[in-house]
Protein backbone atom coordinates (compact mmCIF):
# COMPACT_ATOMS: atom_id res chain seq x y z
CA UNK A 1 0.00 0.00 0.00
CA UNK A 2 1.13 3.77 -0.49
CA UNK A 3 1.45 4.62 3.07
CA UNK A 4 1.50 7.87 5.07
CA UNK A 5 4.04 10.63 5.47
CA UNK A 6 5.97 12.68 8.51
CA UNK A 7 9.29 13.77 8.76
CA UNK A 8 11.99 11.95 10.89
CA UNK A 9 13.46 14.40 13.52
CA UNK A 10 12.61 18.24 14.53
CA UNK A 11 14.04 21.38 12.50
CA UNK A 12 13.68 24.57 14.01
CA UNK A 13 13.89 27.74 11.83
CA UNK A 14 13.49 31.38 13.20
CA UNK A 15 12.20 34.14 10.58
CA UNK A 16 10.27 37.41 10.59
CA UNK A 17 6.32 37.38 10.36
CA UNK A 18 5.12 38.69 6.85
CA UNK A 19 2.35 40.52 8.77
CA UNK A 20 3.54 42.09 12.30
CA UNK A 21 6.98 42.07 11.13
CA UNK A 22 7.95 40.48 14.42
CA UNK A 23 11.03 37.31 15.20
CA UNK A 24 9.09 34.13 15.07
CA UNK A 25 10.42 30.59 15.66
CA UNK A 26 8.86 27.53 13.69
CA UNK A 27 9.68 23.64 14.83
CA UNK A 28 8.32 21.50 12.81
CA UNK A 29 7.95 17.87 14.41
CA UNK A 30 7.22 14.20 13.45
CA UNK A 31 3.84 12.96 14.16
CA UNK A 32 1.95 9.87 13.86
CA UNK A 33 -0.62 8.32 11.68
CA UNK A 34 -3.93 9.90 10.76
CA UNK A 35 -2.82 13.23 13.01
CA UNK A 36 -2.69 15.26 9.74
CA UNK A 37 -1.40 18.80 10.02
CA UNK A 38 -1.76 20.61 13.70
CA UNK A 39 -0.54 24.11 14.29
CA UNK A 40 0.62 24.37 18.19
CA UNK A 41 0.88 27.88 19.53
CA UNK A 42 3.44 27.76 22.12
CA UNK A 43 3.25 31.75 23.13
CA UNK A 44 -0.16 30.65 25.01
CA UNK A 45 -0.44 29.13 28.19
CA UNK A 46 -1.40 25.99 27.90
CA UNK A 47 -0.34 25.89 24.31
CA UNK A 48 -3.22 25.78 22.01
CA UNK A 49 -3.66 23.24 18.85
CA UNK A 50 -4.78 24.71 15.68
CA UNK A 51 -5.97 21.86 13.17
CA UNK A 52 -5.21 22.89 9.30
CA UNK A 53 -9.36 21.79 8.67
CA UNK A 54 -10.49 24.02 5.56
CA UNK A 55 -13.87 24.69 7.88
CA UNK A 56 -12.14 26.61 10.11
CA UNK A 57 -10.43 28.95 7.40
CA UNK A 58 -11.51 32.61 8.58
CA UNK A 59 -9.06 35.67 7.51
CA UNK A 60 -8.33 35.50 3.75
CA UNK A 61 -7.29 39.09 3.33
CA UNK A 62 -3.14 39.20 2.22
CA UNK A 63 -3.00 35.37 3.27
CA UNK A 64 -5.00 32.12 4.91
CA UNK A 65 -6.07 32.13 8.45
CA UNK A 66 -6.91 28.97 10.51
CA UNK A 67 -9.24 29.50 13.44
CA UNK A 68 -9.66 27.00 16.40
CA UNK A 69 -12.82 26.39 18.59
CA UNK A 70 -11.11 28.57 21.22
CA UNK A 71 -10.51 31.34 18.97
CA UNK A 72 -6.80 30.94 18.86
CA UNK A 73 -6.16 31.68 15.04
CA UNK A 74 -2.89 31.17 12.96
CA UNK A 75 -1.39 33.58 9.61
CA UNK A 76 -0.12 32.76 6.97
CA UNK A 77 -0.24 29.22 6.30
CA UNK A 78 -0.61 28.44 3.03
CA UNK A 79 3.65 28.30 1.79
CA UNK A 80 4.16 25.86 4.32
CA UNK A 81 1.05 23.92 3.42
CA UNK A 82 1.72 23.80 -0.57
CA UNK A 83 5.12 22.53 0.55
CA UNK A 84 3.88 19.43 2.18
CA UNK A 85 1.25 19.02 -0.18
CA UNK A 86 4.78 19.05 -2.85
CA UNK A 87 6.12 16.72 -1.15
CA UNK A 88 3.07 14.62 0.27
CA UNK A 89 3.07 14.97 3.89
CA UNK A 90 0.31 14.18 5.45
CA UNK A 91 1.04 14.29 9.45
CA UNK A 92 3.17 16.66 11.17
CA UNK A 93 3.09 19.06 14.65
CA UNK A 94 3.98 22.88 13.50
CA UNK A 95 4.85 24.32 16.92
CA UNK A 96 5.48 28.32 16.57
CA UNK A 97 5.71 31.09 18.95
CA UNK A 98 3.24 33.21 17.40
CA UNK A 99 0.13 33.84 15.95
CA UNK A 100 1.95 34.10 12.38
CA UNK A 101 4.16 31.53 10.40
CA UNK A 102 7.50 33.16 9.44
CA UNK A 103 7.72 34.19 5.92
CA UNK A 104 11.22 33.10 4.89
CA UNK A 105 12.01 34.14 1.22
CA UNK A 106 8.37 34.47 0.14
CA UNK A 107 7.76 30.58 -1.58
CA UNK A 108 7.49 27.31 -0.15
CA UNK A 109 11.11 26.74 -1.18
CA UNK A 110 12.81 26.76 2.13
CA UNK A 111 9.82 24.99 3.89
CA UNK A 112 10.86 22.20 1.78
CA UNK A 113 14.67 22.63 2.23
CA UNK A 114 13.70 22.20 5.99
CA UNK A 115 11.13 19.05 5.35
CA UNK A 116 13.38 17.22 3.22
CA UNK A 117 16.29 18.52 5.93
CA UNK A 118 14.64 16.86 8.74
CA UNK A 119 14.10 13.91 6.77
CA UNK A 120 10.51 12.18 5.43
CA UNK A 121 9.63 8.50 6.78
CA UNK A 122 6.36 6.33 5.83
CA UNK A 123 4.10 5.29 8.51
CA UNK A 124 1.88 2.11 8.55
CA UNK A 125 -1.07 3.28 7.31
CA UNK A 126 -2.61 3.82 3.97
CA UNK A 127 -2.36 7.34 2.05
CA UNK A 128 -5.86 8.73 1.55
CA UNK A 129 -6.66 10.68 -1.85
CA UNK A 130 -9.52 12.94 -2.13
CA UNK A 131 -11.14 12.02 -5.87
CA UNK A 132 -12.71 14.78 -7.70
CA UNK A 133 -15.99 12.63 -9.50
CA UNK A 134 -17.82 15.52 -11.16
CA UNK A 135 -17.55 19.18 -11.38
CA UNK A 136 -17.45 21.72 -8.95
CA UNK A 137 -17.37 25.64 -9.59
CA UNK A 138 -17.53 28.93 -7.55
CA UNK A 139 -17.66 32.45 -8.62
CA UNK A 140 -16.88 35.88 -6.79
CA UNK A 141 -17.85 38.37 -9.62
CA UNK A 142 -15.61 37.87 -12.89
CA UNK A 143 -13.73 35.56 -10.50
CA UNK A 144 -14.05 32.03 -10.59
CA UNK A 145 -12.80 28.34 -9.89
CA UNK A 146 -13.76 24.83 -10.14
CA UNK A 147 -12.63 21.18 -9.80
CA UNK A 148 -13.41 18.83 -12.38
CA UNK A 149 -12.56 15.39 -12.80
CA UNK A 150 -8.79 13.97 -13.34
CA UNK A 151 -6.90 11.15 -13.19
CA UNK A 152 -4.57 12.54 -11.83
CA UNK A 153 -3.47 16.06 -10.36
CA UNK A 154 -3.77 19.37 -13.37
CA UNK A 155 -4.33 23.12 -12.72
CA UNK A 156 -5.63 25.30 -15.45
CA UNK A 157 -4.70 28.70 -14.28
CA UNK A 158 -5.15 32.18 -15.43
CA UNK A 159 -4.08 35.68 -13.60
CA UNK A 160 -5.08 39.01 -15.19
CA UNK A 161 -2.80 41.61 -13.47
CA UNK A 162 -3.12 45.51 -15.78
CA UNK A 163 0.55 46.29 -14.36
CA UNK A 164 2.76 46.62 -17.09
CA UNK A 165 5.52 44.45 -15.45
CA UNK A 166 3.34 41.47 -15.16
CA UNK A 167 1.58 41.55 -17.82
CA UNK A 168 4.42 41.05 -19.80
CA UNK A 169 4.88 38.02 -18.47
CA UNK A 170 3.03 35.06 -18.79
CA UNK A 171 -0.26 34.79 -17.34
CA UNK A 172 -2.23 31.84 -18.40
CA UNK A 173 -0.55 28.19 -17.58
CA UNK A 174 -1.34 24.75 -17.74
CA UNK A 175 0.53 22.05 -15.65
CA UNK A 176 0.02 18.31 -15.55
CA UNK A 177 1.99 16.99 -12.06
CA UNK A 178 1.98 13.40 -13.96
CA UNK A 179 4.27 15.43 -16.25
CA UNK A 180 5.53 18.38 -14.49
CA UNK A 181 7.36 19.09 -11.10
CA UNK A 182 5.79 21.30 -8.52
CA UNK A 183 9.30 21.61 -6.94
CA UNK A 184 10.98 22.71 -10.07
CA UNK A 185 8.39 25.06 -11.27
CA UNK A 186 6.41 26.48 -8.35
CA UNK A 187 7.67 25.90 -5.19
CA UNK A 188 10.28 28.88 -5.64
CA UNK A 189 7.93 31.12 -6.47
CA UNK A 190 7.81 34.30 -4.27
CA UNK A 191 4.70 36.28 -3.21
CA UNK A 192 4.44 40.20 -4.56
CA UNK A 193 3.20 43.08 -3.43
CA UNK A 194 2.98 46.55 -4.90
CA UNK A 195 4.62 49.70 -3.48
CA UNK A 196 1.35 51.97 -3.42
CA UNK A 197 -0.52 49.30 -1.38
CA UNK A 198 1.62 49.43 1.19
CA UNK A 199 1.17 52.08 3.26
CA UNK A 200 -2.77 51.27 3.20
CA UNK A 201 -1.62 47.72 4.46
CA UNK A 202 0.97 49.37 6.93
CA UNK A 203 -2.29 50.97 8.39
CA UNK A 204 -4.63 47.81 8.70
CA UNK A 205 -1.11 46.55 10.55
CA UNK A 206 -0.79 44.28 7.53
CA UNK A 207 2.47 43.47 5.66
CA UNK A 208 4.90 44.90 8.53
CA UNK A 209 7.38 42.67 7.61
CA UNK A 210 7.59 42.80 3.96
CA UNK A 211 10.90 43.43 2.63
CA UNK A 212 12.52 42.66 -1.32
CA UNK A 213 14.12 39.77 0.99
CA UNK A 214 10.97 38.29 0.91
CA UNK A 215 8.57 39.39 -1.89
CA UNK A 216 8.55 40.65 -5.36
CA UNK A 217 7.98 44.09 -4.87
CA UNK A 218 7.04 46.56 -7.78
CA UNK A 219 6.22 50.24 -8.43
CA UNK A 220 4.33 51.45 -11.26
CA UNK A 221 5.76 50.10 -14.11
CA UNK A 222 8.68 47.63 -12.89
CA UNK A 223 9.86 45.03 -10.78
CA UNK A 224 12.17 46.87 -8.29
CA UNK A 225 14.48 43.67 -6.37
CA UNK A 226 17.93 44.24 -8.19
CA UNK A 227 18.12 40.25 -8.93
CA UNK A 228 14.87 40.31 -11.01
CA UNK A 229 12.33 36.90 -11.27
CA UNK A 230 12.83 33.47 -10.38
CA UNK A 231 10.55 32.46 -13.49
CA UNK A 232 9.38 34.54 -16.37
CA UNK A 233 6.08 34.45 -14.77
CA UNK A 234 6.75 34.11 -11.19
CA UNK A 235 3.41 36.16 -10.51
CA UNK A 236 1.10 33.53 -12.34
CA UNK A 237 3.23 30.44 -10.46
CA UNK A 238 3.00 31.86 -6.70
CA UNK A 239 -0.96 32.46 -7.12
CA UNK A 240 -0.61 28.71 -7.89
CA UNK A 241 1.30 27.58 -5.06
CA UNK A 242 -0.62 29.71 -2.94
CA UNK A 243 -3.65 27.54 -4.92
CA UNK A 244 -1.98 24.23 -3.96
CA UNK A 245 -1.53 25.31 -0.12
CA UNK A 246 -5.09 26.27 0.36
CA UNK A 247 -6.45 23.37 -1.22
CA UNK A 248 -4.37 21.32 0.64
CA UNK A 249 -6.11 21.95 3.93
CA UNK A 250 -8.55 19.48 2.87
CA UNK A 251 -6.37 17.12 4.97
CA UNK A 252 -5.48 15.31 1.81
CA UNK A 253 -3.73 15.64 -1.89
CA UNK A 254 -6.49 15.76 -4.27
CA UNK A 255 -6.70 14.05 -7.78
CA UNK A 256 -8.92 16.21 -10.28
CA UNK A 257 -8.30 19.27 -12.44
CA UNK A 258 -8.14 23.05 -10.84
CA UNK A 259 -9.43 25.52 -13.63
CA UNK A 260 -9.49 29.31 -11.66
CA UNK A 261 -9.42 32.67 -13.54
CA UNK A 262 -8.51 35.58 -10.93
CA UNK A 263 -8.43 33.06 -8.48
CA UNK A 264 -7.02 34.05 -4.63
CA UNK A 265 -7.06 32.46 -0.76
CA UNK A 266 -11.26 32.99 -0.50
CA UNK A 267 -12.10 31.77 -3.21
CA UNK A 268 -9.74 29.03 -3.20
CA UNK A 269 -11.02 27.94 -0.22
CA UNK A 270 -14.51 28.71 -0.91
CA UNK A 271 -14.20 25.85 -4.02
CA UNK A 272 -12.54 23.38 -1.65
CA UNK A 273 -15.79 23.41 0.75
CA UNK A 274 -18.00 23.69 -1.97
CA UNK A 275 -16.23 19.87 -2.99
CA UNK A 276 -16.14 18.81 0.54
CA UNK A 277 -19.98 19.43 1.04
CA UNK A 278 -21.18 17.74 -1.53
CA UNK A 279 -20.92 14.28 -0.82
CA UNK A 280 -21.63 13.09 -4.35
CA UNK A 281 -18.43 15.09 -5.90
CA UNK A 282 -16.00 13.07 -4.21
CA UNK A 283 -14.49 10.23 -2.67
CA UNK A 284 -11.81 8.60 -0.58
CA UNK A 285 -9.32 6.51 -2.67
CA UNK A 286 -6.05 4.36 -1.60
CA UNK A 287 -3.47 3.05 -3.90
CA UNK A 288 -1.15 -0.29 -3.48
CA UNK A 289 1.67 1.03 -5.12
CA UNK A 290 3.73 4.27 -6.69
CA UNK A 291 2.88 2.26 -9.92
CA UNK A 292 -0.69 2.45 -9.21
CA UNK A 293 -0.76 6.50 -8.37
CA UNK A 294 -1.64 8.71 -11.38
CA UNK A 295 0.49 11.75 -9.93
CA UNK A 296 3.62 10.13 -9.56
CA UNK A 297 6.91 9.94 -7.63
CA UNK A 298 9.88 11.41 -9.34
CA UNK A 299 13.45 12.90 -8.68
CA UNK A 300 13.51 16.50 -9.47
CA UNK A 301 16.85 18.79 -10.38
CA UNK A 302 16.34 20.43 -7.40
CA UNK A 303 14.87 19.01 -4.79
CA UNK A 304 13.88 14.71 -4.06
CA UNK A 305 10.27 14.89 -3.51
CA UNK A 306 6.60 13.70 -4.38
CA UNK A 307 6.05 15.43 -7.78
CA UNK A 308 2.61 16.29 -7.12
CA UNK A 309 0.38 19.10 -5.20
Amino acid sequence: MLKQRTIKTSITETGIGLHKGRKVTMTLKPASADTGIIFRRVDVSPPADIAANAKDVGDTVLCTCITNSEGYSIHTVEHLASALSGLGIDNLIVEVDSHELPILDGSASPFIFLLQSAGIQELDKPKKFIKVTKTIRVEDGDKWAEFRPFDGFKVDFTIDFPHPAIAQTRQHCILDFSKDSYLDEVSRARTFGFMRDLEMMNSMNLALGGSMDNAVALDEFRVLNPEGLRYSDEFLKHKILDAVGDLFLGGHNLIGELAAYKTGHGLNNKLLNAVLDDVSAWEYVEFDSEDSLPIKYIESTSHIGLNFA
